[in-house]
């Protein structure tokens, strides 16, 4: 039991009792039986917005809401024995309302006080907004880890099944032979196939987990790139503006994936603005210094890129803007979207070392800023995306090494059809044992990564001592840790993401056939 409070309760009083309430880190609230303040700290005055003598004499309701003063007063009305018994010493969460209407979240700690004037309640009130947006983002991590988890398991059979039905798909629709409604059907399966695989990459992606292969570029390179094909995404009745600084700083990114970023926001911005409107996109340089830093979550001091899309749509509320970037979180009628692009723009960035902003109100449209590091050197040149049409085969000797059969006859099939020697193999032990045994050279092994018994990559270190000349293509749909580091591909490797054509496999195979040092394991 705490010792008793002889005398008045007020402002006029208790000068002790003030002084150790002062020195306490938390708001302390002294209530009677009334549920009236007759006591508080200066920690409660700043935390709640109200000078001592505006609280003093009010119904504490006015500061706590919910129904929580009742409650409090029922029980301070009780013995001093009995009084809060159950909750002496546990967190109570609650809101607590601040002088100019706001809330906040708060915990509240309540202790029984007896006094010349009856059983008082001392609330000791915590603000936790810091704590729940720290439990918020935990949250949000652990949801990424666990959805993560499954897309990398998912991923790596999902994607070898996918090479299957698109291999043998695009090797189907280069026969002469098929008469026009078998070319539509298949035209079909295949266009299924892209979609398929494109959800597997936005579920690796969000996930940070997709395997980056960045480069220096510059970045209105990039926007003006993916500006022909925004117009054909967004419609006639949205005008797209595209403002570039000419004197952007350099960025190391993966192309690809930011033209995926664009894409995705392109996306949404269209369908805020079902009336039409304007979409525009700006790159500008910014300098973060350490105040801004500060104040923004995941932003780093030093020289930026900035990459802004705005568009005149509908905006979002506080409550929708909160969760947009989790994981199949979406607004859009049922079969209209997965809830994954805005989570795999945010995957992207935060891969890619950078940060993202997001300003919205309703009825007066969104930004989205994506901030990336600027780096020094001069930009490499990036190729276009589009695909060759005539793939050069070549008649070097190929290894392949995958351990899913369908997968490894399919990929046979589409390298031995432009004119490379093939051996193949469905395990590491295998293709050390072809190795061996093969006479002549082996100019280039295509091998999975992730493989039972033994990885791509130690597979490729083994063999690299026998064969120094040889080169190495990893393909994989998912990866370990063993080619990449946090997602972006080691320096020297040469990579292709499953699933994929056999028109892209055959050029990918030709352009690292065609590099002048092998391609060997770390």
């Amino acid at each position: 039991m705490s010792p008793p409070l002889r005398g008045r309760t007020d402002e006029g009083g208790n000068l002790q009792y003030r002084a150790l309430l002062d020195a306490a880190p938390d708001a302390m609230v002294i209530v009677n039986q009334a549920g009236e303040i007759v006591l508080l700290n200066l920690q409660a005055e700043k935390q709640f917005g109200y000078r001592r003598d505006e609280l003093l004499g009010q119904h504490v309701k006015n500061i706590i809401p919910q129904g929580f003063a009742e409650r409090l007063v029922a029980d301070a009305l009780r013995s001093a024995e009995d009084a809060l018994a159950q909750q002496i010493g546990k967190g109570i969460e609650l809101t607590g309302r601040r002088k100019d209407g706001s809330d906040f979240p708060i915990e509240i700690m309540l202790s029984p006080l007896e006094s010349a004037e009856g059983i008082l309640v001392t609330a000791a009130i915590r603000d936790i907004t810091e704590r729940k947006h720290l439990e918020r983002m935990l949250r949000q991590a652990q949801k990424m880890e666990a959805v993560g988890k499954l897309a990398g398991g998912v991923a790596h059979d999902f994607n070898n099944l996918l090479g299957v039905i698109l291999g043998y798909a695009d090797l189907l629709l280069e026969q002469p032979a098929m008469n026009d409604s078998q070319r539509r059907d298949l035209a079909e399966i295949q266009k299924a196939g892209v979609r398929a695989a494109l959800l597997t990459r936005q579920l690796l992606a969000f996930s940070r987990k997709q395997v980056l292969q960045p480069k220096v570029l510059d970045l209105n390179t990039v926007v003006v790139g993916a500006e022909k094909l925004l117009h054909r995404l967004i419609g006639e009745n949205i005008e797209l503006i595209v403002v570039l600084n000419p004197a952007l700083g350099r960025v190391k990114a993966d192309s690809g994936q930011l033209e995926q970023i664009i894409m995705n926001l392109a996306v949404n911005a269209r369908d805020a603005m079902p009336e039409g409107g304007k979409l525009t996109l700006e790159t500008y340089n910014v300098e973060i210094d350490e105040q801004f830093a500060a104040q923004h979550d995941s932003a780093l001091k030093g020289p930026h890129v900035v990459l802004a899309v705005t568009d005149t749509g509908c905006g979002m509320d506080a409550k929708t803007k909160a969760h947009i970037f989790e994981p199949f979180f979406t607004t859009k009628e049922f079969g209209k979207g997965t809830g994954l692009g805005l989570a795999t723009v945010y995957g992207i960035v935060k891969q890619s070392g950078g940060w993202i902003w997001v300003y919205t109100e309703l009825g007066l449209g969104t930004t989205f800023k994506i901030y990336l590091p600027c780096v020094d050197p001069a930009p490499e040149i990036v190729s276009p995306n589009d695909e060759v049409e005539k793939v050069a085969g070549g008649s070097q000797t190929i290894l392949i090494v995958e351990d899913d059969a369908a997968l490894l006859q399919v990929t046979h099939r589409s390298l031995a059809e432009v004119g490379y020697a093939i051996l193949t193999a469905r395990s590491a032990a295998e293709a050390i044992h072809t190795s061996e045994s093969h006479p002549g050279p082996i100019h280039l092994m295509v091998t999975d990564v992730i493989m039972p018994g033994m990885s791509g990559d130690k597979l490729a270190f083994y063999l690299s001592a026998q064969r120094p000349e040889m080169k190495v293509l990893y393909v994989s749909g998912y990866t370990d840790d063993s080619i990449v580091h946090h997602g972006v591909l080691e320096p020297g490797l040469a990579f292709l993401q499953k699933p994929f054509s056999p028109k892209t496999l055959a050029r990918k195979v030709g352009d690292v056939l065609a590099t002048s040092l092998p391609l060997q394991a770390r």
